[in-house]
């Protein structure tokens, strides 16, 4: 393992507050009485429903679908019964098809998972249907089709493949006690993909904050030469895929639409790894998680592995519900997590993290006009200039906000962290984003970004 710490330009080092659940070893959680599944969970087109109100289902069996090369399907996380289709909230904000199974406590394989042949004896193409067929997205919260990751064009040659296990937004242990706790599948994972892509170099990128995971990434890769652990300077968004590609490799991604393939390079985050290295090896679709819960909020922290569709106040219910006055609610982390507005949602495939904020955390200052420190551009990883972006998005000049690469923002949050003028610039950012791409929609225009 290479011990010298890298590191890429901008960021932040905030305080990581992983000390809530760090300790906690993976729980299982009592089978939920009833789950609710979207049928959008994932980027790309949402799947369609495969059963009927009433219809009796299988854990594992696949309950929804589409033809659409980005898509992926569902299957049911626990057997039982179809009780509704309906309309439910879901963590993004809006309300989605979803499908409600009701339990029947036997918690039946519609196709019990087994040890078959090896995957690293099968050609490319037979693991990539597994992988499509088993539902897997990013677990990292991007949630794309893996599949469709995998399917690199040609003309466009990998020699390279990362796994991301930087998990360097705060409070957030999920992957960090996966890395602990199944560093030996998560190896076999990045020697599926390896396999897939015809690939002679895996790393695996872990920040310096977690020195075990690094050992026992370390040794479970040791076997395996073509795979190398790489310790990385804390400093967030480090688990971005174009600062990790940096960092790692000093390649750069060209702006958008580029694409991580462009340098050679596919990014999965370990998770991901994890659940490809389930379906490969032993046929299991997705249908459950490793979820953080945790913050001052919750009375008992915990890494829990939830069945997909089991509802936010369930899983918080499992932590001994809030503690104190609750100010925020959030799928993931305090950068680029979301905010629910009640917990009546269900965990989805890119739900890393379910995070309470105290009342007395939330305590909002007034945004106040820029006062051009440059400290946000100081922070920018993507080399922006979010003072005059953030400016240009609130006053609708959004052909200047464009000129000055609105759309390379990933919305890590690093500008408005650091600003003394406490300016909303990541909620700019998405405006300005939100109405630019839909005025090239409008246009008939390619959508960059």
């Amino acid at each position: 393992m290479n011990t010298k710490l890298k590191t890429f330009l901008g960021g932040i080092h905030q305080p990581d507050c992983k000390e809530f659940s760090a300790a906690c070893r993976i729980q299982d959680v009592p089978l939920p009485k009833r789950v609710y599944l979207p049928v959008v969970q994932h980027i790309g087109a949402p799947a369609a429903p495969l059963v009927q109100v009433g219809q009796n289902v299988k854990k594992g069996e696949k309950i929804a679908d589409s033809e659409a090369f980005v898509s992926a399907p569902v299957h049911a996380s626990i057997s039982g019964t179809v009780v509704d289709i309906k309309n439910h909230p879901h963590p993004g904000g809006s309300e989605v098809t979803t499908i409600i199974i009701e339990s029947d406590g036997k918690d039946g394989w519609f196709r019990e998972p087994h040890n078959g042949q090896d995957p690293l004896d099968l050609e490319p193409e037979e693991i990539r249907k597994k992988i499509r067929e088993a539902g897997i997205v990013g677990l990292g919260g991007a949630a794309f089709p893996t599949q469709v990751k995998l399917s690199v064009p040609k003309g466009k040659p990998i020699d390279a493949v990362i796994l991301n296990g930087a998990e360097c937004e705060p409070y957030l242990t999920a992957d960090y006690r996966l890395m602990l706790e199944k560093a030996e599948s998560i190896v076999k994972g990045l020697q599926i993909l390896l396999r897939i892509l015809g690939v002679e170099r895996g790393f695996i990128g872990i920040e310096a904050n977690k020195p075990e995971a690094i050992a026992a990434m370390g040794k479970a890769a040791a076997r395996v030469p073509q795979i190398e652990v790489v310790g990385l300077k804390v400093r967030y968004p480090q688990g971005a895929e174009k600062q990790l590609i940096k960092t790692i490799l000093n390649r750069e991604v060209p702006p958008p639409p580029g694409l991580p393939l462009d340098v050679g390079v596919v990014v999965q985050n370990v998770g991901t790894a994890y659940a490809i290295y389930e379906a490969a090896a032993w046929g299991k679709p997705l249908i459950e998680r490793i979820v953080t819960v945790t913050g001052k909020g919750i009375r008992e922290p915990k890494n829990l592995r939830l069945r997909l569709g089991t509802l936010f106040s369930e899983a918080i219910s499992h932590c001994g519900g809030f503690q104190g006055e609750v100010g925020k609610i959030l799928m993931g982390g305090p950068m680029m997590g979301l905010a629910q507005y009640t917990t009546d949602v269900p965990v989805i495939k890119g739900t890393s993290g379910i995070l309470v904020l105290t009342a007395e955390e939330c305590q909002s200052q007034e945004a106040s006009h820029c006062i051009n420190c440059g400290m946000c551009v100081r922070a920018c990883p993507m080399r922006l200039v979010p003072s005059l972006i953030g400016t240009y998005c609130e006053k609708d000049l959004l052909d200047e906000a464009e000129a000055h690469h609105v759309l390379d923002c990933i919305e890590c949050g690093s500008c408005a962290y650091v600003c003394p003028a406490k300016r909303h610039l990541v909620h700019l950012v998405k405006y300005g984003k939100s109405a630019i791409l839909a005025k090239k929609r409008r246009q008939g225009k390619p959508e960059k970004g």
